[in-house]
């Protein structure tokens, strides 16, 4: 299945110059535990690194750095790992086993963020194709048995 179907497009942003304590009043706002950084104008909306709710955690209050003057920009891991819209499940899996991550932007043809897909993504994609996969395997049991009286 492409990302395109299985991402979200509803994706909470900040800026390089986001203070940390910004981006976790963001997250809470938005009932998030990720914010994509992106750069600074709306229109392109290009992603430059991603922070999580842990990275806040280990590197700002556990580090013991004031999340009122640390910036996103000075703990995001770079380069982002980004697949593009047209890539398959499989390829988000590889790149999120590849780069020991659970998040990845979705960006569009042209480089701009179209969306963000997570490991939750694929495993909700994977238990529904299950549950049809066992659908059809009773499904067929039943034809057989009626085939067969």
């Amino acid at each position: 299945m492409l990302v395109s179907a299985l991402c979200q497009p509803d994706v909470a942003c900040c800026g390089l110059q986001t203070t940390i304590l910004e981006a976790a009043s963001l997250m809470r706002h938005k009932h998030v535990g990720d914010l994509v950084v992106v750069s600074n104008d709306a229109e392109d909306r290009v992603p430059l690194g991603i922070i999580t709710d842990r990275d806040i955690v280990l590197e700002v209050l556990g580090a013991g750095r004031d999340p009122a003057k640390t910036t996103v920009g000075d703990i995001i891991r770079r380069p982002v790992v980004l697949v593009n819209e047209s890539d398959d499940a499989g390829q988000v899996l590889d790149q999120m086993q590849t780069h020991g991550v659970r998040r990845i932007p979705v960006v569009d043809h042209e480089g701009r963020l179209s969306g963000i897909i997570t490991a939750d993504d694929l495993l909700k994609s994977l238990a529904a194709d299950a549950n049809r996969l066992a659908a059809t395997i009773a499904r067929q049991q039943t034809h057989e048995q009626r085939a067969r009286r």
